[in-house]
C-alpha cells in the first residue's frame, strides 16, 4: 500500500504517542501535535480512533518485519534472524507501541483482533523464513517464534546483552541442524 508522508507522519506520531504515554493518552489532538498538524486532519486521514490505532499497528509490524529482515528470503541458518541482535534498540518505539497494544488487548477485547492479526504476521513470516530454509517441524517453528518475541521484548525492557547473543546462536544452530534433515 503506497501511504502519503502526511499519513506516514501521523502514523509514526501515533507510534510515538502511544510508545510514550499507552493508548491512554491517544487522542487526535495528541497526535496532531506530535506530528505539527491540526488535529482534524488526524481524523480526516483515519476516520476514527480505531482505524488510526489499526493502520499504525499495521505500519509498525511493515516496519519491524523489515527492519529485523523477516521479510527477505533466508540464505541460511546463520543469517536467519538478522537484525533481531539490535532491532529494539534501534526501534524502541515501534516496539513499545506494538507491546502497549498487546497489554491493553487484554482490557480491551475490541483490540483482540488488531492483535492477533499483529501475532499471526509474525508467525506467518518466521515460518516462511524457516520453511525456506527446509525447517518444517511446526512445534519448532512455534518454539523459535516465541523465542523470537521474547528476545525482542527483553531487549525493549531490559536493554540486550551477550545472553541475547548467546541464544540467537543456539537457535541458528537448530535452525541449522533441523534443515540438514
Amino acid at each position: 500500500m503506497t501511504r502519503s508522508p502526511g499519513r506516514e507522519a501521523l502514523l509514526r506520531a501515533t507510534i510515538t504517542v502511544v510508545a510514550r504515554g499507552g493508548l491512554r493518552d491517544l487522542t487526535y489532538r495528541a497526535v496532531a501535535a506530535e506530528a505539527g498538524v491540526s488535529h482534524g486532519l488526524v481524523r480526516h486521514h483515519f476516520g476514527s480512533r480505531d482505524q488510526l490505532i489499526a493502520a499504525a499497528l499495521e505500519f509498525a509490524v511493515e516496519k519491524s518485519l523489515h527492519e529485523t529482515s523477516m521479510r527477505v528470503a533466508a540464505t541460511d541458518a546463520a543469517s536467519f534472524a538478522s537484525g533481531i541482535e539490535s532491532h529494539a534498540r534501534r526501534s524502541e518505539e515501534i516496539e513499545a507501541f506494538q507491546y502497549e497494544l498487546l497489554l491493553e488487548s487484554r482490557r480491551r477485547p475490541e483490540l483482540r483482533p488488531y492483535v492477533e492479526r499483529y501475532y499471526e504476521t509474525y508467525r506467518t513470516a518466521t515460518r516462511e523464513r524457516l520453511h525456506e530454509l527446509g525447517v518444517h517441524d511446526e512445534e519448532l517453528v512455534e518454539a523459535i517464534w516465541f523465542a523470537l518475541d521474547g528476545i525482542v521484548l527483553k531487549q525493549l525492557t531490559l536493554g540486550d546483552g551477550a545472553d541475547v547473543d548467546r541464544v540467537l546462536t543456539r537457535i541458528r544452530r537448530l535452525v541449522a541442524e533441523a534443515s540438514a534433515h
